[in-house]
């Protein structure tokens, strides 16, 4: 009877039955930077991952919510990655069903995760594009790197449709990094001081004495673009920028392959900034290039959280792509990642971007501002950038340019936030023009921090003028890790998802910036220019930056 069966699903899986595409509405035009080298080989192997559609996605939300709402009584109380698995692991039926059409086509080498909602399998070209109809596999490469994706949209099988989120390995360029050297247009940035931990930590208002001691504390920062830190930079810095507090000049874990070669500025950058302000804190780093040319480095990344039960409290992510290149499903879904990640007490933090608020050019003499993903997922915390008001000496701080910041044209603006941006969208004069933005959309950022001229060790070289809101994050996590440390050392849980409370507090313990605007589209309407800091909350620098010792009492209440 059972031969029988096999029999029926894989006749069933072998018609021509094919539903419509799981991502129509995902870019698949080529970036200029990437170069086509030529078709794949049929025979060559290939790594798709397949995310399973998980149960209860609702009832995930409504958790983390509670868990992450300080008025309510399952504050803090998160959930194990048992606990996690058991809410939202797919149905018997999901996971029978695309086992059953993947056998169907003789793919067999599969690894799936803790939670069992992804699934990573390794095939042939020549399979996948009969498994995925549309696909058609191309070899790309841009600056020595090379990728395998796929210059079509890809479609499943009817009856397997409704059990798949989206296949990853297909679509999504690696997105170029910023240069954190080549974003400044300040001529005068040579006569600025510079900034180091001992700048941060005078200006944030940390002593000598906030350090981590607790055992059971960590930190990370995550690295997907082929960029690595070098130990012997680290120690360096530290050597020279880190005598005025106790420190480790060492990483503990690396979750990854570091690869050889140079070290990479934005690398060095997050690694020696989050052991600064995140001082004398356990300290991770996740590094995840691709171990194969079809994969998705981010994507991979988010698998690995779900196959992991002990992780650091606190993620910095220095990585973005813009909203509209990504598919609304893929969108969805890594949302419900991050949020798998806050019901577990982990605090992710992703730069808001260097672009401002972004252009996209529409039609002839119509733009609209371009919001970037993961900056604008309701389910992060983001962080834009700041610089000095006088770049000579450590005074108040003013809206960095170049600060990530807007609405989202995809997910509409979560409970917790929408006084705060509803005060600031009534209460500011010149605004810019409606057409350019979504106002009932999620805003971003929701805090910042300095972003100009740092100072960072790459290979064994001090090297000034560094910038980019992937600076500010760093920062910022590195000051939550320390909260998190007398938080943990109190008997408290960790802060975990931290939106609802920061805004709860309306600004208390954080010095508010109101003035300076970011870039936007060069055009007739707005001249470059997006939007403007303000008192309280803007989308431009969120509640404004740490003022350490107060953040650390509000945080620790409860």
């Amino acid at each position: 009877m059972k031969s029988l069966v096999t029999f029926i699903i894989t006749l069933l899986f072998s018609s021509f039955v094919w539903s419509g595409y799981l991502e129509q509405d995902q870019d698949v035009l080529i970036p200029d930077d990437w170069a086509r080298v030529g078709r794949v080989s049929p025979t060559e192997e290939l790594e798709m991952t397949f995310a399973l559609k998980q149960q209860n996605v609702h009832l995930l939300e409504e958790t983390l919510r509670l868990v992450s709402d300080p008025d309510s009584a399952q504050y803090g109380k998160h959930l194990s990655l048992e606990e996690v698995s058991s809410l939202v692991r797919p149905s018997e039926l999901t996971q029978k069903v695309v086992r059953q059409w993947l056998q169907s086509h003789g793919i067999t080498n599969c690894l799936t995760v803790h939670t069992q909602d992804f699934m990573q399998c390794t095939m042939t070209a020549e399979v996948a594009e009969m498994l995925l109809p549309g696909s058609k596999f191309y070899r790309y490469t841009r600056d020595g790197r090379f990728v395998v994706r796929s210059s079509s949209p890809y479609s499943v099988h009817d009856d397997v449709h409704q059990h798949l989120d989206f296949v990853g390995g297909l679509h999504r360029f690696p997105p170029k990094g910023q240069d954190p050297l080549s974003n400044r247009k300040n001529s005068k940035a040579g006569l600025h001081l510079g900034v180091t931990p001992a700048i941060l930590r005078s200006r944030y208002n940390l002593t000598a004495a906030d350090v981590g001691t607790s055992q059971n504390n960590s930190q990370a920062v995550a690295q997907f673009l082929e960029q690595y830190y070098h130990p012997a930079d680290l120690a360096e810095f530290m050597s020279l920028f880190g005598s005025s507090f106790q420190h480790m000049s060492t990483v503990e874990r690396v979750v990854g392959t570091q690869g050889a070669g140079k070290a990479g500025l934005e690398a060095s950058l997050d690694v020696e900034y989050i052991m600064s302000t995140g001082a004398n804190i356990s300290t991770w780093i996740f590094t995840n290039p691709g171990r194969h040319e079809s994969q998705e480095p981010f994507l991979e990344w988010m698998v690995l959280l779900s196959n992991m039960s002990d992780l650091p409290w606190v993620h910095t992510i220095s990585y973005g792509d813009d909203e509209d290149s990504l598919s609304a499903a893929y969108m969805m879904r890594i949302n419900t990642e991050f949020m798998k990640a806050g019901v577990r007490g982990i605090s992710l933090l992703f730069a808001s971007g260097d672009s401002g608020a972004g252009c996209r050019h529409l039609t002839k003499g119509q733009n609209s501002f371009r919001p970037s993903f993961p900056a604008s997922s309701p389910y992060v915390t983001t962080v834009g950038g700041t610089s000095f008001k006088n770049p000579f000496k450590v005074t108040y701080e003013v809206t960095d340019y170049i600060s990530g910041g807007g609405f989202s044209n995809v997910f509409k603006m979560p409970d917790y936030q929408a006084s705060a941006v509803d005060n600031y969208l009534k209460g500011t004069a010149g605004l810019p023009p409606q057409v350019y933005f979504n106002s009932s959309g999620r805003a971003y950022p929701d805090m910042a921090a300095l972003s100009d001229n740092y100072w960072v060790v790459i290979n064994r070289v001090p090297i000034p003028w560094v910038s980019g809101t992937s600076a500010s994050t760093p920062v910022v996590g590195g000051m939550l890790a320390l909260i998190n440390d007398q938080r943990l050392l109190k008997g408290l849980p960790a802060l975990g998802f931290l939106n609802p409370r920061l805004y709860k507090l309306k600004g208390q313990a954080l010095f508010d910036v109101t003035e300076g605007c970011h870039l936007s589209c060069l055009d007739e309407q707005v001249q470059g220019q997006g939007f403007c800091a303000a008192p309280s909350w803007d989308p431009v620098t969120g509640w404004g930056t740490p003022n350490y010792p107060a953040l650390l009492a509000a945080l620790l209440e409860k």
